[in-house]
């Protein structure tokens, strides 16, 4: 009510001078000295070490951050990273997550240990064909920056506003809707300002090798699995939890984190993972006993190859998204398949906007695809 107390404010009294009007008003010195020298009103600590205590009560940014160092040098440096921010209209609840992942589409150590960031639209197709429900519980069991899970709340927020009406579905969408799963400290530091950038408060971000024992425990727990897990890099052969190598004795990660999604997903559950065309077309033991297990345990709902250039500029490699259910019981009868010829960019390393898009015909087939037997189809060459 206007005129009685706040409880728990952020800000009290003595942390005024933190307030974005007054913070950005200061003088380089002085901002500086704030982020680099304990403040007797912060606790003794750092404005930086106090910014990564904020939500230690209520989320996991400040559990990711503990490792997070502060690298702006100069203090005029500082004060123009300031005033650029300053410049950036935030009214837009999208704009601080826009801007945090044109930063992402930058680092320089994209395409290490086997990971290649996902583009952003690809990733909105994906979440466009599961369409996400008000009770799926969504993870990424390779998560990176938490791309999927982000780009999953946003079509929550652009298609079904009228959720968050309800007091149970908030509690869901911001405490045990979402979980993630990835081995590097740094991404998985980047995966929780990214969810907290775009408003998802509490997310369960667990740091550990999906792959490992350490992760043997996680099966038959998530209605919606969206991924898109290292075809390369390091794999410590002997950490890889058992029953994995039972359903696909090899060293191929690719193969492997498809037998952990089966693990994962609940009966009932669905799919969409970006694969190598390896998993495919490949003629190892592994890859046939993957592909067979896919088709005549489960079903398999649609293949969409996608083109090459993709993935560009850290791999051109072809890649494929398999969507498919989890049954234990078969019921593969008809398999959609779309060879996707351009997705919105040029497919060189330049990756500019150009007019071919087949993204929403996808997505519009997709969802009409029992209705695509009666499609004419052109002849193709046979071989």
């Amino acid at each position: 009510m206007i005129g009685s107390t706040v409880e728990n404010p952020i800000y009290l009294e003595a942390h005024q001078k933190f307030r974005w009007h007054t913070f950005k008003n200061l003088d380089p010195e002085s901002l500086f000295t704030l982020f680099t020298q304990a403040q007797t009103d912060s606790d003794n600590l750092t404005t930086f070490e106090h910014m990564k205590q904020l939500g230690s009560g209520a989320g996991v940014f400040a559990q990711f951050m503990k490792g997070a160092t502060f690298m702006i040098p100069t203090p005029k440096l500082l004060e123009q990273v300031v005033q650029m921010i300053d410049k950036i209209k935030m009214d837009d609840r999208d704009t601080k997550g826009d801007l945090y992942e044109y930063l992402l589409s930058k680092i320089a150590t994209a395409g290490t240990n086997g990971q290649f960031r996902t583009p952003r639209h690809i990733m909105k197709m994906m979440v466009d064909i599961m369409q996400p429900t008000q009770e799926d519980t969504v993870c990424d069991p390779a998560c990176g920056s938490a791309g999927f899970l982000v780009a999953t709340g946003e079509y929550i927020h652009d298609n079904h506003p009228d959720w968050f009406h309800e007091q149970d579905f908030r509690t869901h969408y911001n405490n045990s809707m979402f979980t993630g799963i990835e081995f590097d400290s740094t991404m998985l530091r980047i995966g929780a300002m990214n969810l907290q950038l775009h408003g998802i408060d509490s997310p369960q971000l667990i740091g550990r090798d999906a792959l490992s024992e350490a992760n043997a425990e996680t099966r038959d727990q998530y209605s919606l699995i969206l991924a898109n897990p290292p075809f390369k890099g390091s794999l410590d052969y002997d950490s890889v939890e058992s029953s994995l190598l039972k359903t696909v004795k090899t060293k191929k990660t690719e193969l492997l984190f498809l037998a952990l999604i089966l693990r994962m997903l609940n009966i009932g559950g669905r799919c969409a993972v970006i694969i190598p065309d390896g998993v495919l077309f490949g003629s190892s033991k592994a890859h046939k006993q993957l592909r067979e297990t896919l088709l005549s345990k489960h079903k398999l709902d649609a293949v969409i190859s996608m083109p090459s250039g993709v993935f560009k500029p850290y791999a051109g490699v072809s890649t494929a998204i398999l969507v498919f259910t989890k049954t234990n019981n078969g019921g593969t009868d008809n398999v959609w398949f779309y060879d996707m010829q351009a997705d919105g960019y040029s497919l060189d390393d330049k990756c500019s906007p150009i007019a071919d898009n087949d993204s929403a015909d996808i997505v519009k087939r997709f969802k009409q695809r029992e209705q695509e037997h009666k499609r004419k189809r052109k002849r193709t060459e046979q071989i």
